[in-house]
């Protein structure tokens, strides 16, 4: 179904409607969580009201979760497409693009489409006074214009990652095939808890009477949690590390030829094969496990485990180990808590320990509101670090970064070792640059804020 678009659309009033979004609207780009966050569902379901209830147009699968959940979306919307779904994907935060939060994936087309830039101006004017008088945040209106695009695209399945949390997330209006909580992990405590607990909590919000649950990590502080509520609302639960699923004996192939790279997407592809294995089991998804439409199992297998090694491309997901420049050798990841940064560094120092590189230069920012106290312990000393601030008010500043540095290592006993400081990211970029022209066989890592990936990818494309 083709959306009317409005005959005045330019391509200026287009990227002036879509800023004003950003600053009309309390968004987490301009302001704290705490005031981007709009907990609740009321306003959202009035909101969809409006739109004439596009979510219960769609069949959905739903994914939450501290950490993964990005990865897991996009490989498992790269395994239904390449199976023959047309697949609507909902993800975020988006990196060079404001339109890559909605995609849909063609299995006839070999590049996601966005959504049309007029789609997304027609829809922003449309709805422009009943945002203003509901008081929606960003994100609301996002997830509003990704479930009404999915489904005049009569798309045949869709897959939303939640924002925050889950219980009270604007995408929790939807009655899923399949709710998916990748892991729980210590972030955005001053809105979810401060416990592992009271976070499995928010994030058992998204499981529905009847409806499949599966949770990635097993932790013995959270299962009771999890179990707990799939008895409650009445759903079957699989935890996946307790799944052998078809095609995981393959797993070790599988990753070394991924394009979505990193250690931690070993826990992911196991969360992934379990869901599709949930999936094939239920109505419209047997094509998964090669039946119907002419497909053997084995084909399906085959057809499975290419969508996964090209699930970056096929998506046109950003920012997970993506290596952005091979001279030098650089990579950017917008893990940003504790638990997401842990892994990248312990893989970042294994490399060097390995010999695999021969300096490591670290261009990092962090959020002013992220747990800096949990992150410091993890920084590998040998690293070359240049402290920088992207251009966004939740940045904490640089000059505050580095005393904070500093100062922990002191106390701990620690060599100061190598801190630089650069007053923006294009400076730091540079400086990391010329660091890493000292050393025959040097890796830049670009991390720690999704705004310092996002600024250093838009700056990268200009060279």
């Amino acid at each position: 179904m083709e959306a009317s678009y409005r005959p005045e659309f330019t391509e200026e009033k287009y990227r002036e409607k879509v800023e004003s979004i950003f600053t009309r609207f309390p968004s987490v780009q301009k302001v704290a969580f705490s005031e981007a966050y709009k907990p609740g569902l009321e306003n959202m379901l009035r909101f969809c009201g409006t739109l004439g209830d596009p979510q219960w147009r769609l069949r959905t699968i739903h994914i939450a979760g501290t950490n993964g959940k990005g990865s897991v979306a996009s490989m498992l919307a790269s395994v239904l497409s390449a199976s023959g779904f047309r697949t609507g994907l909902y993800t975020s935060p988006h990196i060079l693009d404001f339109r890559e939060r909605a995609r849909i994936l063609d299995p006839a087309k070999e590049i996601p489409e966005l959504v049309p830039r007029e789609y997304v101006y027609d829809f922003l004017c449309s709805n422009d006074g009943v945002m203003e008088e509901l008081g929606l945040s960003f994100f609301e209106i996002t997830t509003g214009l990704a479930f009404k695009w999915f489904a005049d695209s009569e798309v045949d399945v869709a897959v939303i990652e939640t924002g925050l949390g889950g219980r009270l997330d604007s995408t929790n209006v939807i009655v899923p095939d399949l709710a998916v909580v990748t892991n729980i992990a210590l972030d955005h405590t001053a809105l979810l808890g401060n416990t592992l607990q009271a976070i499995a909590g928010e994030k058992a919000g998204i499981f529905k009477a009847g409806i499949p649950a599966l949770v990635g990590e097993d932790l013995p502080q959270t299962r009771p949690i999890f179990e707990a509520k799939a008895e409650e609302v009445g759903c079957p639960l699989t935890f996946a590390e307790d799944a052998e699923p078809p095609m995981w004996d393959r797993s070790a192939e599988i990753l070394a030829g991924m394009d979505l790279r990193g250690a931690y997407q070993r826990k992911n592809l196991r969360i992934v094969l379990a869901a599709v294995d949930i999936l094939s089991g239920l109505p419209g998804y047997a094509v998964l496990r090669g039946k119907g439409l002419g497909c053997t199992a084995e084909a399906s297998a085959a057809i499975i485990e290419d969508a996964l090694v090209h699930a970056a491309a096929r998506t046109g997901f950003h920012g997970r180990w993506e290596c952005i420049s091979t001279s030098p050798k650089t990579i950017t990841d917008i893990g940003h808590n504790p638990a997401a940064l842990k892994e990248n560094f312990t893989q970042l120092k294994g490399m060097l320990d390995r010999h695999e590189i021969s300096d490591l230069v670290i261009v990092y920012a962090v959020m002013a509101d992220k747990d800096l106290d949990g992150i410091m312990p993890l920084m590998p000393v040998e690293a070359a670090w240049v402290f920088t601030s992207p251009a966004i008010r939740r940045a904490m500043p640089v000059e505050e970064l580095v005393s904070r540095v500093r100062a922990y290592r002191r106390e701990a006993g620690l060599d100061l070792g190598r801190i630089f400081e650069a007053g923006t990211v294009k400076e730091a970029l540079a400086l990391a640059g010329q660091l890493a022209a000292e050393s025959p066989e040097p890796l830049i890592f670009i991390g720690g804020s999704t705004y310092l990936v996002s600024e250093a990818a838009a700056i990268k494309l200009q060279l």
